[in-house]
């Protein structure tokens, strides 16, 4: 179990918002995209925010034909995660292993509509790849049924803002200081990695060979760092 903020050690950063820095939010590299359902979102969007190769990451709600969903009003809507990646640095079939073992829920237990096990597919060849991933899951799973659902892509609402970058939200100062904006939640580069590296998503060794990239100050780099190693190794879900 992860909260969503831990107070400052005494030596952290004071003031971070007069920091002076660039922080990298816009990555304009060529991208694909991948749809999951896996429980609550707040932990998947730290786990595959920190995962190399992901750019962007931004959670909302689909699956479902109820128009205009709102959290306390879902209709027949699902929890989800999109993820822009960039499939030179990482497969599909890397992140739906990340998707089959990382479930918050389980994945052969019937939950709510909410919170259900689903996978949406952009194109035939994720559709291909998703459908043959599920049958290998279903033999190393057995007897136990898996009930994850294979479903055409179609319209995606972005949750509200308050779930999106849920963790690193709960680092005020750190949000403010780089420069996060409510259209920066659903689509920074930076905002995305932090929101994982703060509940210790990817390890300190990743973080430290990447700090320098994402136009972080020395000061952002000292502060995350210590939530890194404070948080390496814990839980990710809710």
């Amino acid at each position: 179990m992860v909260h969503a903020a831990l107070a400052p050690a005494q030596n952290s950063v004071q003031k971070l918002e007069e920091v002076q820095h660039q922080p990298l939010h816009d990555v304009r590299t060529p991208f694909e995209t991948a749809t999951f359902g896996m429980g609550c979102f707040w932990g998947c969007d730290s786990l595959f925010g920190a995962t190399k190769g992901v750019l962007r990451t931004r959670v909302g709600y689909a699956g479902g034909t109820t128009d205009d969903p709102k959290y306390k009003s879902l209709g027949d809507h699902t929890e989800v995660i999109a993820i822009d990646y960039d499939p030179k640095k990482i497969t599909y079939m890397d992140l739906l292993k990340l998707f089959w073992n990382n479930h918050e829920y389980g994945i052969t237990r019937r939950m709510k509509r909410q919170y259900t096990s689903l996978i949406l597919y952009h194109n035939e060849e994720q559709r291909e790849i998703a459908e043959a991933s599920l049958a290998h899951e279903q033999v190393q799973r057995a007897p136990e049924k898996i009930i994850t659902e294979v479903l055409q892509a179609g319209p995606f609402y972005p949750a509200e803002n308050y779930h999106q970058k849920y963790r690193l939200q709960g680092h005020a100062d750190l949000a403010k200081s780089i420069g996060l904006t409510s259209d920066l939640l659903l689509t920074s580069h930076v905002a995305a990695r932090l929101n994982g590296y703060l509940i210790g998503v990817g390890g300190l060794e990743q973080f430290e060979s990447e700090a320098g990239l994402l136009g972080l100050s020395k000061e952002h780099v000292q502060y995350v760092r210590e939530y890194v190693i404070q948080n390496e190794g814990g839980g990710i879900f809710c």
